[in-house]
């Protein structure tokens, strides 16, 4: 039995990952029509949700890939502050029944798709203006009416996901510039070709730590593979998440599946982190850029920037006003009733080969947060092509 409830105080007992989207993994496996397992093999058409899980009946939902499916059950939840046994009869444990519409929350829940979809159809041309969030808050039932304490208090400090123009901002190739000469200057991006890092995986969210180690590998122009091993704890198997340069994969023990081949918003993300571990690529990664208005991340100030980056991925990047190193990314996914984000936040830059190296970051999802803290970088380095293929079978040696 594996007592996930809440998902959001206990989803490191399922595989102690910082990779997203692994406790979507595990609810993969359980949810899944036996008869309809996923293509893993490249050019294959790849099954929609609808076809690919039982029982999916919102047709807002249907036509969405595997990933995007799971990425929406993660933005709901967040929503409405709800884990997946508050829809799903027994999830968490050994008997779970993720097909019953027994629950009323489940029921309800199609309801509120079908409306948002509606509201924004009727109401906004189709653009995704209302989302789940925007009324709920992580309240069960939205509430209603400002409380009056906080009316002259400090301004709404959330953030609009679309970034509004500064018409007073620097020009974004300016800041782009400043970004890729404080990481070393162009000319040194340019002789990066690959490297190897090597450091300690540890928890970051609610004091969870995973203890694990990890080796990220990645070749210019875009592959890259993130390997998490835990020597203390055997166990727990080893988890990969690797882009070749057109396919991605994610290998996580404790499932049925085991590995999978990644689709939809996810796979945009996995090639544009891919692409933009060799940061000398900025300006050809991302395109229609617009700078926003000044910011303060962790105490820094900071500049913002957004753009879009593979297949029309929303990106937002806050980069650090004084040294003008990047200090946090958030990538926006699609789906039906909002975006599905993607947080990554770097600190403790250090000089590598005449290239500045983040040696901590954190990788922060709907349900989870997860840090890393490098300990050794080799640049330049031969990599053998398999290791940004499919992945190994996922083990519990």
């Amino acid at each position: 039995m594996i007592p996930l409830k809440s998902f959001r105080a206990k989803q490191l007992a399922i595989a102690g990952s910082a990779l997203p989207l692994l406790w979507l993994v595990f609810a993969r496996t359980l949810s899944a029509a036996p008869q309809a397992a996923p293509s893993q093999a490249t050019g294959q058409a790849k099954p929609t949700a609808g076809q690919f899980f039982k029982n999916v009946k919102t047709t807002a939902l249907r036509g969405l890939t595997v990933d995007d499916f799971l990425g929406v059950m993660g933005v709901m939840s967040a929503a409405v502050g709800f884990d997946c046994s508050d829809c799903h009869p027994g999830a968490g444990f050994d008997k779970v029944d993720w097909v019953a519409d027994t629950m009323g929350t489940k029921v309800t829940a199609r309801k509120m798709i079908d409306m948002v979809t509606a509201i924004n159809r009727e109401n906004f041309g189709g653009a995704q203006v209302v989302t789940c969030w925007t009324c709920h808050h992580a309240r069960e039932i939205p509430a209603t009416s400002i409380a009056l304490d906080h009316l002259y208090d400090s301004a709404n400090e959330e953030k609009d996901d679309i970034v509004r123009r500064d018409p007073k901002g620097v020009p974004a190739e300016q800041i782009l510039d400043k970004y890729i000469e404080a990481l070393g200057g162009a000319q040194r991006l340019a002789g990066l070709t690959s490297f190897i890092a090597t450091g300690m995986q540890n928890g970051g969210y609610q004091g969870v730590r995973g203890g694990g180690q990890f080796q990220i590998f990645a070749k210019a122009p875009d592959q890259r593979t993130v390997v998490v091993t835990f020597p203390q704890a055997p166990e727990r198997g080893d988890q990969t998440r690797a882009y070749d340069g057109h396919v991605g994969w994610i290998n996580t023990p404790r499932s049925v599946l085991g590995e999978y081949e990644v689709t939809g918003t996810e796979l945009d993300g996995q090639r544009m982190e891919a692409e933009l571990s060799f940061p000398g690529q900025i300006k050809q990664v991302l395109t229609n850029l617009r700078v926003g208005f000044e910011d303060t991340i962790n105490d820094h100030d900071v500049t913002v920037v957004q753009g879009t980056g593979p297949r029309g991925l929303l990106v937002t990047l806050y980069f650090d006003k004084q040294s003008g190193l990047l200090r946090r990314l958030i990538r926006y996914g699609n789906s039906p009733v909002g975006h599905i984000s993607t947080q990554v936040d770097y600190d403790d830059y250090r000089d590598v080969a005449g290239i500045k190296f983040p040696f901590n970051f954190v990788f922060t999802w709907l349900d989870g947060r997860d840090g890393f803290t490098l300990t050794d970088i080799k640049t330049n380095v031969p990599i053998d092509p398999a290791v940004f293929g499919r992945p190994r079978r996922a083990t519990t040696r």
